[in-house]
């Protein structure tokens, strides 16, 4: 597959942002996908999670974005109502989030992921993210998409631990390669 090709469909004119063109030039960032057709990940938490919950959110947005806002104020935008979000509860507070997002048709294939991921400081180290994306893929999974692709990041090590491939590298000037 042609990835490059992929993320440009995905991600049209995404270099010209000027969010974009301001990052650092040695910043690089990694795409990564997941084949749904496959097994989902079935990796477990190293250790138990107690009193965690996961589940959509069906709430008033004010506690979501709450949560957003102690990781990335900047990520507030993509919080709309249109969106669907996944959630790690701790009781009925929220201790990691992410969009369910559809980013549309590529070559036949329907192309979702889980979207700016992020736990609240209080809640980190615990498993709980890793947790909840790999839910969340298995969520995708089962709703009919045939790839996961992870948008902008700089965790891959952490996404591969649940079986997401590195496919494209980029920075401020553009992708800088992909896997072959």
């Amino acid at each position: 597959m042609n990835y490059t090709e992929l993320f440009h469909k995905l991600q049209p004119d995404f270099f010209r942002q000027e969010s974009i063109r301001a990052l650092p030039a040695d910043r690089v960032f990694t795409e990564l996908v997941m084949d749904l057709h496959q097994l989902p990940p079935q990796m477990a938490p190293s250790h138990s999670i107690n009193g965690i919950t996961f589940r959509e959110y069906a709430g008033e947005p004010a506690p979501l974005l709450n949560a957003v806002s102690f990781v990335e104020k900047d990520w507030l935008p993509y919080f709309t109502e249109e969106e669907r979000y996944y959630c790690a509860f701790s009781g009925e507070t929220i201790a990691a989030f992410c969009c369910l997002s559809d980013m549309g048709r590529f070559q036949g294939l329907r192309v979702g992921g889980p979207g700016c991921v992020g736990t609240v400081p209080a809640f980190r180290r615990q498993g709980i993210g890793l947790e909840m994306v790999r839910r969340a893929t298995k969520i995708l999974q089962e709703d009919g998409f045939d790839l996961s692709w992870i948008h902008y990041t700089h965790l891959a090590l952490w996404y591969s631990r649940l079986g997401y491939e590195p496919v494209l590298w980029w920075n401020r000037e553009g992708i800088l390669r992909e896997k072959t």
